[in-house]
């Protein structure tokens, strides 16, 4: 099939590089051209608008930052894209984002299919990403060649906001998860361990968790380059926080990553690592993580 793939950046470069790697056709758009660029190298068409892309594809991925730039760019594609056409989001809303998006998107004639991804964009650069989807059966047999084509281990949750949903638990979860291995690699540097001892000895632990294995390596490096920002943890942690009030669930650990977060956010900016959160730690007690043997990247 043909498709339209609009937003590159950290994360959707890599998926639709994985698109255009798998023999789709793939038209790509970005405000950033470079990067546009970049993926007319590996064989991609280039649109000059969000709109001209539209009107020249048979459907559309987006990976965008926020669901208010979901909807500015939606707005653009709708009147252009093809009646029957289906638009597929990899970006992390909430439900009811998906859902008021959703009918935005079927007053055009157009379906939508939530296809979030979760495990980190290196995992996303060597098309092994999780991706959990959410919509019609139908759409999801459809499109189903090119989700596996970004991702190896893919669920269809349900249908269209389930997928919303279980995104935003994951992330909550990796959050909590990684304010407390900071805590954890605390512990043991205060306690006069060795840190890369240290860190092995919790992997092979009944107390390891994937932000261990792979953000844990970051932090004792020093670079924390995870690729995702503090306002983008900050967005989720609020969609989590909404979805406790929505069901009623007493969220205590996620309250205290969201407050935590916030202050990082206010001492190291938005737009810093959402890593750099264990760094409050460091800063506080005038300690850090370093350990030699790791990685500035994941690869």
């Amino acid at each position: 099939m043909n498709y339209g793939y609009i937003g590159l950046g950290n994360l959707g470069g890599h998926l639709a590089a994985s698109l255009i790697r798998a023999g789709h056709q793939v038209t790509v758009y970005d405000r950033n051209t470079d990067l546009a660029a970049r993926h007319a190298a590996m064989g991609a068409k280039v649109a000059a608008s969000p709109a001209e892309l539209a009107a020249g594809v048979d459907h559309i991925f987006t990976c965008l930052p926020s669901p208010a730039v979901s909807q500015a760019v939606l707005t653009q594609i709708l009147p252009a894209m093809r009646k029957g056409a289906t638009w597929v989001e990899n970006s992390t809303l909430g439900r009811e984002d998906v859902l008021r998006l959703g009918e935005l998107a079927q007053g055009f004639g157009v379906r939508m299919l939530e296809a979030p991804v979760t495990g980190g964009v290196h995992l996303a650069a060597r098309g092994e990403i999780t991706v959990l989807v959410g919509g019609d059966q139908d759409l999801f047999d459809l499109h189903r060649p090119a989700l596996q084509a970004i991702g190896d281990k893919i669920f269809h949750m349900g249908p269209l906001g389930s997928a919303a949903v279980i995104k935003v638990i994951t992330n909550m979860l990796a959050f909590i998860h990684l304010v407390a291995d900071g805590e954890a690699l605390m512990l043991a540097k205060r306690g006069g361990l060795d840190l890369k001892t240290a860190w092995e000895a919790i992997t092979a632990s009944s107390g390891s968790s994937f932000v261990h294995e792979t953000e844990g390596q970051l932090i004792l490096n020093g670079s924390y380059d995870i690729a995702f920002t503090m306002d983008l943890a900050l967005k989720d942690l609020g969609f989590a926080m909404g979805f406790g009030k929505e069901y009623g669930v007493p969220l205590d650990l996620a309250s205290l990553t969201n407050q935590t977060f916030m202050k990082g956010k206010a001492v190291y900016g938005g737009q810093a690592q959402s890593t750099q959160i264990v760094k409050l730690l460091e800063d506080a007690l005038g300690t850090d993580l370093r350990a030699a043997g790791f990685p500035a990247r994941l690869e």
